[in-house]
Formats: structure tokens, C-alpha cells, sequence
């Protein structure tokens, strides 16, 4: 049987096959050319660039509320952030030694940032809002607001020091096991609502919720996928690095493992740009015919069997 036959006969089983029916909706929304649409608009909003200045952005926003926020916790008893991210990744040896550094303060030194210390962090947080605002201006093709938008900006700061400190506080609680299925599952509804209030905050009100629902979606699992994948490669990543170059090494596993956020983040919010596309022309009857996403996947299939056969050939 042809892999076009093949591709028919799945398409062809009745509404009461779940099994066909799953494979339909796979077929539909992995089609080649949805596929194709999803990774140009990651291009058009030059995708790995934009995770970058996001990944750099919060870098520069987040180690500075780090430290104020475990000071906050020592003067109240608990642990600092230091010490919860190494029970969080259990790390151990030289990374462990390097978060520990990082985010406590020199023996005798004080804890507090000051006036001026306080005014940098609040404009780190604000720029890592606009990197954030930036993203969802360009994936939605809105003109840009900068500044103008600081207000939303502050009120997105504060929701994401609120989410920070909830998803941590799930962690804490349910957090067990190697992998922490458990959390990243209880996790990704709270990080559906966040982004898709996110995008509604900082465009403005521009972009309606129902239009951030597919980008809420699709973020919530690809994040917490990576959240599991997470508690495999960052205590290697943070003691290997750790090792090799002290506290300089645990600050680049923090950049890189930001980076790898940022571009499922980014990522989602061009698949979910997409998504809500797609739905839209389904709404007006637009949506390809079943033989069409068949002969798009039979000559994807075609011209992978005859790339292969040259490659053998060879």
C-alpha cells in the first residue's frame, strides 16, 4: 500500500474511530504547510534573536530581585533563594557551592539595595517587560508602544514576581520524585493563565483573550515538557560549568537554561499566532479539504523516500 493510500484509508474511518480521529487532527495540524506558516512568522519575528534579548532581559531582572527576595527569606527564617534552588535541582559539589555564592551575600554584608540599587532593579524589570511586549507586538503585528505602555509594564512585574512565587511554592509542595511530573502538571494551568494575561497586559488590551487562548495552550505544555527535561540537564549543566569556571560558569547555565525558555516561549507564541489563524479561516469555511492535507503529506512522504534512496545510492 502507497503512502497516499495509506493516508486515505485513516482518513476514511468513521466518526466512531478515536483512533482515526486523533490521527486526522494530527495529520491537520502538523500538515506541511501549517508547519511551514508556523516557522515563517518564527522568522519573520526573528525568533532565536528575540530569545536571546528575552533570556538577557530576564537574566538582568531576575538576579537582582533574586537576591532582595532571599534576603526577604532569611530575615524571615527561611531559606534563601540560593538554598531552594539547589534542593529544587538537587544539585551538589561545585554547582551548588556557585548558586550558593551567587545569591548570598558576602559574610557581613548588608542585604539592602538602597535608593538607587532600587531604581536599577525596577528598570531592569521594566526593560525585561517591554523585551516581553515587544514579542507580543510583533507576533500580533502591532505598532509598537515602548514606554508608553510602563504602567501595564509595572502591573506585569508584579504578576510575574506573583507567578514566580506560586509555581515555586507548587514545586515546594508536590515537587517529589526525579522528574517532577507531578508539579510541571499542576504548573502548566497557571502558566497558561499568566501568559495569556501577559499578552493582554502588555499589548494593551490589543489582543483579545480568546485570541491568546491557542498561544496559553500550546506554551503551558512545551514548558512544562522543559520543565521535566529541566530537572535532568541543569544539575550536570550548573556543576560542569560550575567546575569549570566557578561563579561565572552557574551564571552561564543560568543564561543558557533562560535561553532555552525563552525559545519555547517564543516558539509558542509563533505556533499560537498560527493556531489562532487557522481557526479563524475554519470559521469562515476556509478550511483545506481532507484530500488536499493528504496530498500534502503524501508528497512530503514522496520526497523523503526519494531523498533517502539518493543518500543510499551514494
Amino acid at each position: 500500500m502507497s503512502s497516499e493510500d495509506l493516508l486515505r484509508s485513516n482518513a476514511e474511518q468513521g466518526p466512531e474511530d478515536a483512533h482515526g480521529r486523533a490521527f486526522r487532527m494530527l495529520t491537520f495540524w502538523l500538515r506541511p504547510a501549517f508547519v511551514l506558516r508556523a516557522l515563517q512568522r518564527f522568522q519573520s519575528i526573528a525568533g532565536f534573536d528575540r530569545s536571546i534579548a528575552l533570556a538577557s532581559s530576564a537574566l538582568t531582572a531576575t538576579i537582582p530581585l533574586a537576591v532582595v527576595a532571599g534576603s526577604v527569606l532569611t530575615g524571615l527564617g527561611n531559606n534563601n533563594l540560593g538554598d531552594r534552588l539547589i534542593e529544587r535541582y538537587e544539585l551538589s559539589g561545585a554547582g551548588a557551592d556557585a548558586v550558593h555564592d551567587i545569591f548570598a551575600p558576602a559574610g557581613g554584608a548588608s542585604t539592602s539595595i538602597g535608593a538607587v540599587g532600587a531604581v536599577f532593579v525596577l528598570i531592569a524589570v521594566l526593560s525585561m517587560a517591554r523585551a516581553v511586549q515587544r514579542l507580543f507586538e510583533q507576533t500580533w503585528e502591532l505598532p509598537a508602544l515602548s514606554v508608553r505602555n510602563s504602567i501595564n509594564g509595572a502591573l506585569w512585574a508584579l504578576g510575574f514576581v506573583g507567578y514566580v512565587v506560586a509555581s515555586s511554592a507548587i514545586h515546594g509542595l508536590v515537587g517529589e520524585g526525579k522528574l517532577d511530573v507531578a508539579a510541571a502538571v499542576l504548573v502548566a494551568p497557571l502558566t497558561a493563565a499568566f501568559l495569556i494575561w501577559s499578552g493582554r497586559i502588555l499589548s494593551a488590551k490589543r489582543i483579545a483573550f480568546r485570541d491568546l487562548l491557542p498561544f496559553g495552550a500550546v506554551a503551558a505544555v512545551v514548558l512544562a515538557l522543559y520543565s521535566v527535561g529541566a530537572t535532568v540537564y541543569v544539575p550536570h549543566q550548573f556543576s560542569s560549568y560550575a567546575a569549570r569556571y566557578g561563579v561565572i560558569g552557574a551564571v552561564l547555565a543560568m543564561i543558557s537554561t533562560f535561553v532555552g525558555v525563552m525559545i519555547a516561549v517564543v516558539a509558542s507564541a509563533a505556533v499560537g499566532r498560527e493556531v489562532r489563524d487557522e481557526l479563524g479561516r475554519i470559521r469562515r469555511g476556509e478550511r483545506p479539504p481532507d484530500h488536499e492535507v493528504q496530498r500534502e503529506w503524501a508528497a512530503l512522504i514522496a520526497a523523503g523516500r526519494l531523498r533517502w534512496r539518493t543518500i543510499l545510492r551514494r
